[in-house]
């Protein structure tokens, strides 16, 4: 077997790692943002009304159906909060990073198949489903996102980091016009919309394993750059590394700065985007007594996904003429103007349809800078634990956005008060951003800023 390991910026090796946002966005598109939330919302409250109890949970209250979705997600992104920066710890005592990535990366696979058996009062089985699905998506990611800085120089981090954005947009744009043509022709071809939404969810499922695969075959593997310590374990090196990342970070204060902003700003985009589908539906259809129509959830999503990857690259270009910081901010504040328009004005399809382009010519811009940026401001050596840190508020994995959004919800009864609610992420995230000093904190973790390097993929 060859353990030679490419230098970085290997095309190769950058076309394996590009190719698992190509794999994994499509369960985050078809199944986070598109079907599932309104899918097993539809289903609950055909069973105890529109917003009536789901589950009962004593002291802690109860849960209805209009906040069964949005608990779900940040129940499954709860759970990572503990377990995903112990997970990083451990890959960095150890060359198992690419076996992590592989193990919970299929174990989300079965989790999002099994996601078609769904129907009728089977709406808590699916929650459990998808927690497993979400939180090993999640746990797969951190593993991702830490071989960037294996791959690429920190002048090639942000074009990298857009490009895997971009990638992913055109995989769930083409997953998605295969989902809208089933549901729009499933009653010519003589299947349910229960059914075709559950196709859906089996195919994102066997997309996202089938283009993994191309990942772990040009992905490689890299040795520990860190010793484990003597006399420990994996389990208790991991717990000793988690001590030591933390008490490291609070020394990088910019870092951790930055780590903060990210956490609250991003809980907030992706609060959004798992939201999306759910506010659209309840606000213009079940709220007006028409029959939701999942077709133009889906159309919505494709134009957020085909702006995105215009978005993504005229990010990486702003970034290039002003700063990664500036860029990321000029992204926050379009984000709290949608917030605004959506809580104020929306109320018609043709709307939703202009703000989904908004949504999408920021989304990936915001998300791939942040990654970028972060990948410069850590240790060498210590990737993984640090993006399992940062992973609690990546992509579907956000936890105090979806809590907050579901209890505004339920308590007011109202989607777009909920919506609304968001914005504090946006601005409170905006501002400590603004005062954290990047290019310091990438020194201080022992990196050189970008305009210090030269060269070209």
């Amino acid at each position: 077997m060859d353990t030679t390991v490419p230098k970085k910026n290997n095309r190769r090796e950058i076309f394996g790692w590009l190719a698992y946002d190509w794999a994994n966005s499509v369960f985050f598109t078809t199944v986070v943002s598109a079907l599932i939330g309104q899918y097993i919302t539809a289903l609950a409250q055909a069973a105890v009304g529109e917003n009536g109890v789901v589950l009962s949970l004593g002291f802690f209250g109860t849960v209805t159906a209009k906040s069964l979705f949005p608990y779900s997600v940040g129940f499954s992104v709860f759970v990572q909060i503990f377990f995903l920066p112990l997970l990083g710890a451990i890959a960095d005592y150890t060359n198992l990073k690419k076996t992590f990535m592989a193990f919970f990366c299929y174990l989300g696979v079965v989790a999002c198949c099994l996601l078609f058996f769904v129907d009728g009062s089977l709406y808590l089985m699916g929650c459990v489903f998808f927690i497993v699905a979400n939180l090993s998506a999640g746990a797969s990611i951190v593993f991702y996102n830490s071989f960037l800085p294996d791959i690429s120089d920190e002048n090639q981090r942000d074009k990298v980091s857009s490009w895997g954005f971009a990638v992913g947009y055109v995989s769930g744009s083409l997953i998605l016009v295969a989902n809208l043509l089933l549901l729009q022709n499933a009653e010519s071809l003589g299947i349910s919309i229960n059914m075709a939404v559950r196709i859906c969810l089996l195919t994102a499922g066997v997309w996202w394993g089938g283009f993994a695969l191309i990942t772990f075959a040009l992905v490689k593997q890299r040795e520990s750059v860190r010793e484990s310590p003597k006399g420990k374990n994996f389990l208790a090196a991991g717990f000793s590394e988690l001590g030591e990342t933390f008490r490291e970070l609070f020394k990088l204060k910019h870092t951790l700065l930055f780590l903060i902003a990210y956490l609250l700003y991003n809980d907030g985009i992706q609060t959004v985007i798992s939201q999306s589908g759910v506010f659209l539906s309840q606000e213009l259809f079940v709220a007006k007594g028409l029959e939701i129509d999942t077709s133009f959830l889906l159309i919505a999503l494709l134009i957020a996904q085909i702006v995105g990857l215009f978005g993504a690259l005229a990010f990486e270009r702003i970034s290039r003429l002003t700063s990664t910081k500036t860029a990321i901010i000029i992204s926050l504040v379009i984000w709290s103007i949608i917030v605004i328009y959506a809580y104020k004005f929306l109320s018609s399809t043709t709307e939703a349809y202009i703000m989904s382009g908004f949504i999408g010519f920021v989304l990936g811009g915001s998300q791939a800078l942040s990654r970028s940026l972060f990948s410069k401001m850590i240790p060498k050596g210590r990737e993984s634990a640090y993006f399992g840190i940062y992973e609690i508020s990546e992509r579907g994995t956000s936890w105090i956005g979806p809590v907050v959004f579901g209890f505004v919800a339920q308590m007011t009864n109202s989607y777009r008060q909920a919506i609304l609610a968001l914005i504090f992420f946006f601005i409170v995230g905006s501002v400590i951003l603004f005062f954290t000093n990047t290019n310091r904190a990438i020194r201080e973790a022992g990196n050189t800023p970008p305009e210090e390097l030269a060269g070209e993929i």
